[in-house]
């Protein structure tokens, strides 16, 4: 079969046309007709400000097209402030187009991105430094703002040696390397370590060569922490202590120093082969101990401001690195067993005695209640014994009431000198806290701070003037008859009055504590041992070992050289004895002799019967 030259002409044809068909891209054509694509989208172009308001500002990028960005766009990076005007070029990023609307997706801070980024890439191509803040923390490292770009720097990467503590690097402007740039995945990557390392290892070696104890030198505050301050003396690190800062006591190192600040420092102490550095600031000004004897003579008043409250006494500041300690003891003349905080308080100026001086171990010892007037040396100047005065119940023991004589001395009246005819609890039931009270100033003892009242005594010596029941009187030896016996006591008629003597004061001895020893009718011996109100209490012990304690003492009176009446006695004893021996031997012959026949005949007698 021939082939027809008309047919092939068509079939050429059709083949180029399905060719060129094939080489239209039609996904992207369809693409096009439901994204209205254009040539602009995705890219930054120049545009003019047409239009501002409270909330927008509307710009014209041509194309008969105008678009509207949030006035907050427009904000400065550095200061905060919005500077746009009608007719201003700005750069903005196309974000999408609306032909048949002839409206415009705009965005200023993708323009500012883009800009800043060609930046970054243009500063890590040049291995330049770029400005940056770092505003968070994240995992594995912090987030930095690179002039409107978010940024991640690597915790290993904030500086050449381990920082334990980043808040001094935060919200401040450092310089930072770009290390990565990655436009399509939003990627930034910076590092400081860089930097400070490219900065510092130059210097180095030069700095140690010429370090030593005793070197002065500036250094840069870099970190602050509870235990001192880190300082950068130009390529290596040292540390300053709280205690090397200043001679006087400081609550924490940002009291003094702040990151940032260059201050003058000494080397105190320098390790070369882990290349630790130690500093000192007060050691710069001289010891304000070396002559504190001096400036502040024992003896002398001097005042100071309280720094601290413990609950053994108050530190006060006398000068800045001197300090002294008033003890609790050493703070009033009458209150002994109070917090220092009801008596001072912290931050205020009192006047103090220097009382002792230490200054090997930088110790003073103030004293406040020195300062002020003894308030018992003013009451005895005041008031004697025998004294009436009036106070306030200011408490109540078992023992008795407490009455507030002055501001800070009180007196105490005993139970048994409130009442003459009452004792314990039926005395101290007439009185309750705060009742106003007068009293008699028995006793006044400064030395152990005590003052001794009576209630009763302001009545007279009692109701018998002095005189108990029967007429007597403590220490009295009286002469009584039994009247009763009992189990375990016995009753005894005093002048008219039954008192009663319990088994325990009949005797020393056991055997003597019997009452059933004594007869109704008996006259005894007894000692008057008490005499509370009328009431009287009476006993032969008492008696009795009065005696022999007279007894005891009068032999142990005796003069060594002369014979005691015991001896004496005991002599007189042996020679009636030896003077009777020839009587009693002579009556003794004479009565065997007489009684010798008597037993001759006995037996004759006996025979004979």
């Amino acid at each position: 079969m021939s082939e027809n030259p008309k047919n092939s002409a068509e079939f050429a044809v059709a083949q180029e046309t399905l060719q060129a068909a094939f080489d239209i891209d039609f996904g992207r054509r369809l693409e096009d007709t439901f994204t209205d694509a254009h040539p602009v989208v995705g890219s930054v172009v120049k545009g003019v400000v047409v239009n501002v308001d409270s909330e927008a500002v509307t710009i014209d990028i041509g194309l008969k097209t105008e678009g509207k960005i949030p006035l907050k766009e427009f904000e400065d990076f550095n200061t905060g402030d919005v500077k746009v005007a009608i007719g201003d070029l700005v750069d903005v990023f196309v974000e999408n187009l609306d032909d048949r609307k002839a409206e415009a997706r705009l965005s200023r801070e993708k323009a500012r991105r883009e800009e800043v980024m060609a930046q970054l890439e243009g500063a890590q191509k040049a291995n330049e430094p770029v400005k940056g803040v770092i505003f968070g923390k994240v995992k594995g490292g912090f987030m930095v703002d690179m002039q409107g770009v978010l940024g991640f720097l690597p915790g290993s990467q904030l500086d050449a040696k381990p920082i334990t503590d980043a808040s001094p690097y935060m919200y401040t402007p450092l310089d930072f390397q770009v290390v990565k740039v990655d436009r399509k995945r939003n990627n930034l990557i910076v590092s400081r370590r860089a930097l400070t390392e490219d900065g510092t290892l130059a210097d180095r070696d030069s700095l140690l060569s010429g370090l030593k104890e005793g070197t002065r030198t500036k250094g840069t505050v870099k970190n602050i922490t509870d235990y001192g301050a880190f300082l950068d003396l130009g390529g290596i690190d040292g540390l300053l202590h709280i205690t090397d800062i200043a001679w006087h006591r400081i609550g924490h190192p940002s009291e003094v120093l702040k990151v940032g600040q260059v201050v003058d420092v000494v080397v105190t102490r320098f390790d070369e082969k882990t290349q630790r550095v130690s500093l000192g600031m007060k050691q710069l000004n001289d010891d304000p101990w070396k002559s504190v004897d001096k400036t502040y003579p024992i003896g002398n008043k001097v005042t100071g401001k309280v720094t601290n409250l413990t609950d053994y006494g108050a530190f006060v500041e006398l000068a800045p690195g001197v300090e002294g300690l008033i003890h609790v003891t050493e703070m009033s003349w009458t209150k002994k067993n109070v917090h220092p905080s009801r008596i001072l308080q912290s931050g205020q100026t009192v006047t103090i005695q220097v009382l002792e001086i230490d200054r090997d171990k930088r110790r003073i010892s103030l004293g406040l209640k020195q300062c002020m007037e003894n308030p018992w040396e003013a009451f005895t100047r005041a008031y004697k014994q025998g004294d009436k005065v009036s106070g306030t119940v200011r408490s109540m023991t078992d023992f008795g009431l407490f009455v507030a004589l002055t501001e800070e001395i009180d007196g105490l009246v005993h139970v048994s000198d409130i009442a003459w005819d009452k004792a314990g609890d039926d005395a101290m039931a007439a009185y309750k806290k705060g009742d106003k009270v007068e009293a008699v100033i028995l006793s006044i003892d400064t030395a152990k701070e005590r003052v001794a009242l009576g209630i009763k005594q302001l009545t007279g010596e009692g109701p018998a003037g002095g005189k108990a029941e029967g007429g007597v009187k403590k220490g009295d030896i009286v002469t009584v008859k039994v009247t009763d016996t009992d189990a375990d006591s016995i009753t005894v008629d005093l002048n008219g009055a039954e008192i009663i003597i319990k088994a325990r004061d009949l005797g020393v001895a056991k055997a003597e504590q019997d009452p059933n020893k004594f007869k109704e009718g008996q006259e005894i011996q007894a000692k008057v041992i008490s005499t509370m109100g009328r009431k009287v209490g009476l006993s032969i012990r008492a008696l009795v070992q009065d005696e022999e304690r007279a007894a005891v003492a009068e032999y142990a009176n005796q003069e060594e050289s002369g014979e005691s009446a015991l001896a004496a006695a005991l002599k007189a004893a042996g020679a009636k004895s030896k003077a009777k021996a020839p009587k009693a031997e002579a009556a003794a012959a004479a009565d065997d002799a007489e009684a010798a026949p008597k037993a001759k005949k006995a037996p004759a007698k006996k025979k004979a019967e």
